[in-house]
């Protein structure tokens, strides 16, 4: 077909292709959430402290603190579709690297001399060296997949339906953390040791090659045949653009960092919190956790939709963030029904998330759209980095255990401040917008952007 007689790509196959490319999510978000259901059996089989569990998310954040950056580049560089492939490649080996001490004999007849998260040198075939690094590797990866589907996204969804077009993707790839959360139910065969559960999560896996291939088809097909905006190489990118985004950016950085940091460190520890703490079973601790991902399947595509009709993101961050502010403090010291702090959580992770994500493609430059989410994703795992440990850190000083459940109460304290920030960053972005300095996130809606 010429390129006079192309056309863009019609609905359906746009919509064909979020779902396949959202699939690699799916697999990603299974993987990262298959630690926290075993965390009370790492404590009793393998001898883990809280810390040792905190290191086990926190190393995925590690390499994030340059890579997602250099992954941004790359996919700026040489396309979503090769950098989706690259990237859901390494989360496969990652997740197939955490099982190997499972998984072969001559590593478990090795006496195993566990880490404590502070430095000792430890035995290089324990326990713990070996799931650390497998999540090494998958962090390497998976951080840097999801910024190439978000920038596959925004490069179909620009100027159409982009906020519900990224809240079904973060549906499809949540309902991937619904499941890990609720696999001591569904699984409940697998949960007699901490290996089983793992296995599981190296199937699920297979969905970032699987997702990846899919999509470099499909968009391989279109541009043979469709006219595709932003689909060529984009311009090179400097370090001195980092420092040209403005100001409204950065104040979507900073309510990213403290909102993540208050959700995912809390789900490392939440099943093990609930058990201990509040006397639940395995199985009703991950539904009780898995409420806030149902609640993201369905609230974030719905407040996505509400955000490209009326406007109004940075208002919407700021309810958002408000909902966070009692919610741990509820749980911490209260004997309310664990159900109603998890659903105000969750509506807040539905809210934030499905309005901060597209407001990045309204704030950056089409071209440098990889390199400011890679950006934001690196401070992002700073946060999560540094959080997972420090929540570890916490509750192993205070004692938090079955015989002390008060003593995870300072970690609760940590998390409610975060709530706290993350109303300022966001009361200070509405200001930023509504003022002569916005970029119209007050006021852009669907077929104006």
């Amino acid at each position: 077909m010429s390129d006079s007689a192309r056309r863009p790509p019609t609905g359906l196959y746009r919509w064909a292709v979020l779902i396949f490319v959202s699939l690699a999510m799916f697999g990603n978000y299974y993987v990262y959430d298959c630690i926290a259901p075993i965390a009370d059996l790492l404590t009793r089989q393998l001898g883990f402290s809280d810390s040792n569990i905190g290191l086990l998310q926190a190393i995925y954040s590690f390499p994030n603190l340059v890579m997602v950056l250099i992954g941004g580049y790359v996919v700026d560089r040489v396309g979503t579709r090769k950098s989706i492939v690259l990237f859901g490649s390494t989360c496969l080996v990652g997740a197939i690297v955490t099982i190997l001490y499972g998984v072969l004999p001559a590593l478990k007849e090795i006496p195993v001399h566990l880490l404590r998260w502070h430095f000792v040198i430890p035995n290089l075939f324990g326990a713990l060296p070996i799931m650390a690094a497998g999540r090494l590797i998958f962090g390497v990866g998976a951080e840097s997949l999801i910024v190439a589907i978000t920038c596959a996204i925004a490069k179909w969804f620009r100027g159409k339906e982009l906020s519900f077009a990224l809240g079904i993707n973060i549906t499809i790839a949540r309902l991937g953390t619904w499941l890990a959360q609720n696999s001591p139910t569904w699984a409940k065969f697998a949960y007699s040791t901490w290996r089983n559960p793992l296995f599981i999560s190296v199937g699920f896996a297979t969905f970032c090659v699987t997702g990846a291939i899919i999509y470099w088809a499909l968009e391989a097909h279109a541009e043979r045949n469709y006219e595709l905006g932003h689909a060529s190489a984009t311009d090179k990118v400097v370090l001195r653009d980092l420092f040209n985004f403005g100001l409204s950016y950065w104040y979507v950085v900073a309510l990213c960092i403290v909102f993540y940091s208050a959700i995912f460190p809390f789900e490392t520890f939440a099943i093990k919190f609930f058990i201990e703490a509040h006397g639940t079973t395995r199985a009703l601790g991950g539904f009780l956790v898995s409420i806030l991902t149902a609640f993201t399947m369905i609230g974030t595509p719905l407040f996505g939709l509400v955000a490209d009709k009326v406007g109004k993101r940075a208002l919407l961050m700021m309810i958002g963030s408000v909902l966070l502010i009692p919610v741990y403090l509820m749980m911490g010291y209260t004997q309310i029904s664990l159900y109603v702090p998890m659903a105000m959580m969750g509506v807040a992770f539905s809210l934030i998330p499905a309005v901060m994500w597209p407001s990045v493609a309204y704030l950056v430059e089409p071209s440098k759209l990889g390199t400011a989410y890679g950006l934001m994703t690196v401070i992002q795992n700073m946060g999560l980095f540094g959080f997972n440990l420090l929540i570890g850190w916490a509750n192993d000083t205070s004692h938090a255990s079955v015989a002390n459940p008060a003593g995870y109460r300072l970690g609760m304290w940590i998390f409610s401040i975060l709530g706290f920030l993350g109303v300022l960053f966001a009361l200070l972005l509405r200001q930023r917008e509504i003022g002569p300095h916005g970029h119209g996130l007050e006021t852009i809606t669907a077929g104006k952007g």
